[in-house]
C-alpha cells in the first residue's frame, strides 16, 4: 500500500513525552522527505513547550505502508529532558500507530452514521485563525470514533481527510474482528503508553537505539532523529528476513 495514516501520541512522562512525540513525528517527517513520500499534517494538540500531546498526519508514497507498518507500537526515551533542571534521566513514552489508508470504496461510512461539525482552524494559542470555518470535527456515532482535521486551507479538502483516517482506523478494528465492542481502542495496537510495554528504547546517555522485537542495536540516535531513519530500518529488515 502507498497511503498510511500515522498518529503519534505522549505517553508516560509528562511534558518531556509530549516533546518526544514531536521528535518522533519530525523524524517521521523527514524521513518521508529522504524517501521523496508525501507528508501532510492533519491535526495536531501542541503543549505550552512546543510539543505534541498528539500528532496525525498522512502520509503518500511508493512503498510507504510496508515500510513503516512495524513501527506501531510503544517508543521510549531516556534521556535528560531540557525542563530537568538537576540532570536526571527521565523514562518517557510516545505511542505510534500506522493505519493503511483505505479508498472509499473499500469500505462505505453510512452518512447517517456521521456527526459532522466545522469551526474556525487556528494554529497554537489562536494563532492565524481563520475567519472562515475550515476546520472539520467528525463524529463516527456507531464507534464513538472522533476525527479533527484543520491542517487544510478549504472545508472539504479536511472533511476528505478526516473520512480518510476515519476509514483507517474502522479498517483497523474490522481486521482486528472487533465485532462486539464496535470501538476501536489503541490500546489494542500500542498498548497504553506504559514504559513496559516498549517495542523500541532511544537512549541518549548510551548513544544507542534498541529494537526489543528483533534485539537490534544501533548508535547515532540524533542523526536518525534527523530523519535518516533507513539506518536501523535496514537492520530491523534484515533481521526480520532470517
Amino acid at each position: 500500500m502507498n497511503k498510511l495514516v500515522l498518529e503519534i501520541r505522549a505517553g508516560t512522562g509528562g511534558e518531556e513525552a509530549a516533546i518526544f512525540a514531536r521528535d518522533l513525528a519530525r523524524m517521521y517527517e523527514r524521513y518521508a522527505g529522504r524517501r521523496g513520500w508525501g507528508f501532510t499534517r492533519v491535526d495536531a494538540s501542541e503543549t505550552s513547550l512546543g510539543g505534541y500531546k498528539t500528532f496525525i498526519a498522512r502520509v503518500t508514497g511508493d512503498g510507504s505502508y510496508d515500510t513503516l507498518r512495524h513501527e506501531s507500537g510503544v517508543h521510549r526515551v531516556q534521556r535528560v529532558p531540557a525542563t530537568e533542571k538537576a540532570g536526571r534521566i527521565h523514562t518517557s513514552t510516545a505511542t505510534v500507530a500506522v493505519l493503511p489508508e483505505i479508498e472509499s470504496k473499500e469500505l462505505v461510512i453510512n452518512p447517517s452514521d456521521l456527526e459532522v461539525t466545522f469551526s474556525r482552524a487556528g494554529g497554537p494559542g489562536g494563532q492565524n485563525v481563520n475567519k472562515v470555518e475550515t476546520a472539520v470535527r467528525i463524529l463516527h456515532k456507531p464507534s464513538g470514533i472522533v476525527i479533527s482535521s484543520r491542517a487544510e486551507r478549504s472545508q472539504n479538502a479536511n472533511r476528505e481527510a478526516a473520512l480518510a483516517i476515519l476509514r483507517a482506523k474502522l479498517y483497523e478494528a474490522q481486521i482486528r474482528g472487533d465485532s462486539e465492542k464496535r470501538q476501536v481502542t489503541r490500546r489494542e495496537q500500542v498498548g497504553s503508553g506504559d514504559r513496559s510495554e516498549k517495542i523500541r528504547t532511544y537512549n541518549f546517555p548510551d548513544d544507542r537505539i534498541t529494537d526489543h522485537r528483533s534485539d537490534i542495536k544501533v548508535r547515532n540516535i540524533e542523526k536518525i532523529l534527523e530523519g535518516d531513519l533507513d539506518i536501523l530500518l535496514a537492520k530491523i529488515a534484515k533481521s526480520n528476513r532470517q
